[in-house]
């Protein structure tokens, strides 16, 4: 999944390679975080949350049964 949110994050900036996605597990969760050049930011929102919406759609549908997954973006 991160490598999914990672290929997704830098295939809509202009700065790809500032675009870094950590990994954090605990228990039945786990949490991505992106991390974007500032200039980037509104690309990855989209308008009114629609990019970041559908990233969040995407990780939610490939996520484990047992897993909860949560994908933050990361100022």
């Amino acid at each position: 999944m991160k490598e999914l949110v990672e290929l997704l994050a830098r295939s809509l900036v202009d700065h790809a390679d500032d675009v870094h996605v950590r990994k954090e597990e605990t228990g039945d969760t786990i949490l991505l975080e992106i991390t974007v050049n500032k200039e980037d930011l509104g690309k990855i929102i989209g308008r009114k949350g629609r990019v970041i919406k559908a990233i969040r759609t995407l990780v939610w549908a490939s996520a484990p049964v047992d897993k909860r997954v949560l994908v933050e973006l990361a100022e």
